[in-house]
């Protein structure tokens, strides 16, 4: 008995939680997006700074959501107009967020934590309601269209808006997996499928130009970000399969749930 409470005790339990919340992170990316509320805060609990933690996080996941674009891709191909679409906007909005978030000082990134994590927690449980609403409006549309038509938004307004949502991917993406999804509802899409293949296309993109600008600059804190990566791209392939069977008001409910929970954490630590 002592010998295994020694063990026990030699054991670094915050490199535990940093793998198990990265894989954990991985799976969740791929359900419903959102995992960053787990990994962001297992990397903070490594000791570094909060936009080494941020950086680091992004470069983490990033192998992740690649795998989740694989795992989507017959979502993807049957939007492949829209996706382009949604990776220029990432590209574009997610280097510029990238740029903002490196002219932060780390003081300020912290205090705006909270803010950010409870605004996209909230954003995502309205989609609900406002999708309802929305529905409302387009009946003759939808009585127009066949059998699981997507509604696709016009082009412009889908731009904007993705590169608006790209740029706080770049900056921060915690949670924002909700906001793309929410978007994309208000501007048409009622398949959860195709949102969920869109919000992986355009978060993949601008994180992928955030990875890049991030190791650049040398925020990436390499022997933390290895071992979370290899977690949550397992996590990201192996789970992509759930959004088809998990209801979507179950998905809606899990994801505000830990993103409330996250930003109540984060008030409550400064």
């Amino acid at each position: 008995m002592s010998n295994l409470h020694g063990a026990l005790t030699t054991i670094n339990w915050h490199w535990v939680w940093l793998v198990v919340a990265a894989f954990l992170a991985g799976v969740l990316n791929a359900v419903a997006g959102g995992g960053s509320f787990l990994s962001f805060p297992a990397l903070l609990g490594m000791k570094i700074l909060p936009i080494e933690a941020n950086a680091t996080n992004t470069v983490a996941i990033w192998p992740g959501q690649l795998t989740s674009i694989a795992a989507y891709w017959p979502d993807v191909r049957r939007n492949l107009r829209a996706a382009v679409w949604m990776g220029a906007a990432g590209l574009v909005g997610g280097s510029v967020g990238a740029l903002v978030l490196l002219m932060t000082p780390q003081r300020t990134f912290m205090r705006l934590v909270p803010w950010l994590l409870l605004f996209a927690a909230c954003t995502f449980a309205a989609s609900g309601p406002v999708t309802r609403a929305l529905d409302r409006l387009k009946i003759k549309r939808r009585a127009r269209a066949g059998v699981g038509e997507v509604h696709a938004p016009q082009r412009l307004p889908l731009l904007l808006a993705a590169t608006v949502v790209s740029f706080y991917v770049g900056y921060f993406g915690a949670g924002a997996g909700f906001l793309f999804m929410t978007m994309l509802a208000v501007l048409g899409y009622e398949d959860i499928h195709a949102i969920n293949a869109l919000k992986v296309v355009a978060n993949t993109l601008a994180n992928g130009i955030a990875f890049i600008i991030f190791i650049v600059d040398g925020q990436v804190v390499w022997r933390l970000c290895l071992a979370a990566m290899v977690a949550a791209a397992i996590g990201g392939y192996v789970s992509a399969s759930l959004a088809r069977q998990i209801p979507r008001p179950v998905l809606r409910g899990l994801v505000v749930a830990i993103g409330l929970g996250m930003a109540a954490w984060f008030f409550w630590k400064q």
